[in-house]
């Protein structure tokens, strides 16, 4: 192969791959990537922003992985909702409404931004300087996802709810 091609082959590729991905998963696979990519920048950026300051511990950042563990189990259930969902709306036609997909794109869309905003602090943490602005545009945008599907807050009734 031809040195000169070697960039035509891959940005070939990376087309095909995108037009392929896009076909099977659509925008919501885009989301699901995002946040995935997010999740590991996170931790690398707070690996390293807690290695600058000389405070790297291994038991912290396995306290890490368990977080994301858990997020990753959260977006499970999301998923897991919708889908249940749909095909309740699907077989009581009654109710006259479609459904696709709520809970799992606010849910990714409230994480992807909780992310960033991690990542921020982390360059902060480096030694970068970040700007107030996009800090609170990013406090913002979580909020936002969050007001999608406010409900009312009643937690001490949550536990009543699940115990049931």
């Amino acid at each position: 192969m031809d040195n000169s091609n070697i960039f035509l082959v891959l940005k070939a590729a990376l087309v095909a791959f995108a037009g392929a991905f896009s076909a099977a998963f659509g925008w919501l696979g885009w989301l699901i990537l995002a946040w995935v990519g997010c999740m590991v920048l996170d931790w690398i950026s707070g690996s390293a922003a807690a290695a600058a300051q000389g405070n790297w511990s291994s038991a912290v950042a396995r306290a890490g992985i368990w977080h994301k563990a858990g997020m990753i189990v959260v977006v499970l259930v999301a998923a897991v909702a919708d889908c249940v969902l749909g095909m309740a709306v699907e077989h009581l036609p009654a109710l006259g409404i479609e459904y696709t997909v709520l809970v799992l794109p606010v849910i990714l869309v409230w994480y992807i931004f909780t992310e960033l905003g991690s990542i921020a602090e982390n360059a902060t943490d480096m030694g970068a300087p970040v700007p107030a602005w996009l800090t609170k545009l990013l406090a913002a945008g979580k909020q936002l996802a969050e007001q999608q599907l406010d409900l009312p807050d009643s937690p001490d009734d949550t536990d009543d709810i699940f115990d049931q």
